[in-house]
This record gives C-alpha cells, structure tokens and sequence, in this order.
C-alpha cells in the first residue's frame, strides 16, 4: 500500500515536530505533526496536539472514515480543557464544586463511549451543569437545583460564547442545565446526552442523597434514577459491589 505522501516521515523537517507544555502540570511533550494525542509521563493527562497536521485530510474522499472521530474528539477535547478552566476561574477557591463537575465530567465520559450523543454537548454540559450554584446563593439564598436552574443557562451561554462555540450546541447545552435536576422538559430530558448528565450527576450525588440504604433498596433506587443502561451498570459496580 501506498502511504500518503504528506504522512511519509521521509518528507517530514524538523519544523514538523512541536513541543506542548501539558496544561495539567507544565511538564514538556514533543509531538510529531500526525500524532493527536500523548499521555503527559509526569502525571498521565491525555495533552492533545494543537498544530496536528492530517496531511491529506483536508482533500482526501475517505477523509471522514479516516480521521472524522478523530477530528471531533480533538475539538471537543480542546475545547473540554477552556471550559474546565472557565469553570474553576468561576468557582475560585470553592475547590469542592470543582470536583464535583470534573467527577461528573468523567462518569459522562464513560458512559458516552456507549451510550454515544453528541461528545461535545455532553462534555460541555458536565463541566457547566452546575454553574449556577453560586449566583442562585447570592440571588435566591438558596443552592436549590431550580434556581441552579435558572441562573445556570445565561452564564453557561456566555462562556460558550466566548469559546466562538455553535449555536446548536449552546443550546443544546443550556436547556440540559435548565432541567439537569427537575427533566421538566420532556423533549430535552428524552436525548441521549441529557440521559448522560442527569446519570453521571446522580453517580456523584447518590451517596450523599440515600446515605443510609441497604443493598436491596439501593438496587431499587437505581433501576428507578438511572436513565441509561451503562449508567445503572456503573452506579451497581460503585454502589452495589456487584
């Protein structure tokens, strides 16, 4: 077989290979142009590759069977990495609620692999789900999942905005936050990536809620919360020991 000549490292100068400061820790990772991703060997974060070059992926027919997951994964993951650090910005010090989003952000991540949905619109949404909170407590005196609810959405928009995110996916996002504790809204609460949250918030959240249940009622409780079938297979293993 052939290799694509813009692929072939016999072409390649040394300009082709980069050098990305992981934003984790600050440790130094050289990336040749066509790999899109490297685990930082200092503390394991997944750094993605900015000046990634696909070579014939711009022109190429087979393009999309190629490189088009690839593609969306890098994008939703560089975008991933500006929300976090939009989130903390916001909650400052309150490193507890900054936690809990990047948990929630991971039990997603999990259970999108199978589940699927659109990748960007649930990371987005785990990171921002709770945004809210602090705004509801100056506003209402209250940490309440409906006025987390209604003071959520405006500034979740105005962060992605400012990211130059699509208007499909702001949206999309955003009426995720405004029913991610009530699923009010029954069109909202029927899409995957709402599924999505509302089963990787409870994994969090399960805990302090039903503290004191025994095995058998805890089963029930999830069959009865959990909206998909990896987050209720998720929630046995860390609740249940099964």
């Amino acid at each position: 077989m052939v290799k694509c000549p813009g692929q072939d490292q016999r072409y390649w100068k040394p300009e082709d290979i980069n050098e990305v400061n992981c934003p984790e820790c600050g440790s130094s990772i050289e990336f040749w142009k066509d790999e899109p991703r490297r685990k930082c060997s200092k503390c394991s974060k997944i750094v993605w590759n900015p000046r990634i070059d696909l070579g014939c992926a711009e022109w190429c027919q087979y393009a999309d069977q190629c490189v088009g997951e690839l593609l969306e994964n890098k994008e939703a993951a560089v975008l991933c990495d500006k929300l976090v650090a939009e989130m903390k910005g916001l909650f400052g010090k309150d490193q507890k609620r900054i936690e809990h989003a990047l948990t929630v952000l991971k039990y997603a991540e999990q259970i999108q692999q199978m589940e699927k949905g659109n990748l960007l619109v649930v990371k987005a949404a785990a990171i921002l789900h709770d945004i809210g909170i602090q705004r509801a407590e100056t506003v209402h005196n209250s940490a309440a999942g409906k006025y987390q609810e209604i003071e959520g959405p405006p500034i979740a928009r105005e962060i992605m905005k400012k990211l130059e995110m699509p208007e499909e996916i702001m949206e999309q996002v955003c009426n995720i936050i405004a029913n991610h504790h009530s699923a009010r809204d029954k069109k909202t609460a029927g899409t995957i990536e709402f599924q999505i949250i509302w089963d990787a918030d409870w994994l969090v959240n399960l805990p302090e809620v039903y503290p004191d249940c025994g095995p058998e009622e805890t089963k029930q409780i999830i069959e009865k919360i959990f909206k998909t079938t990896v987050g209720r297979q998720l929630a046995g293993k860390v609740f249940e020991g099964t």
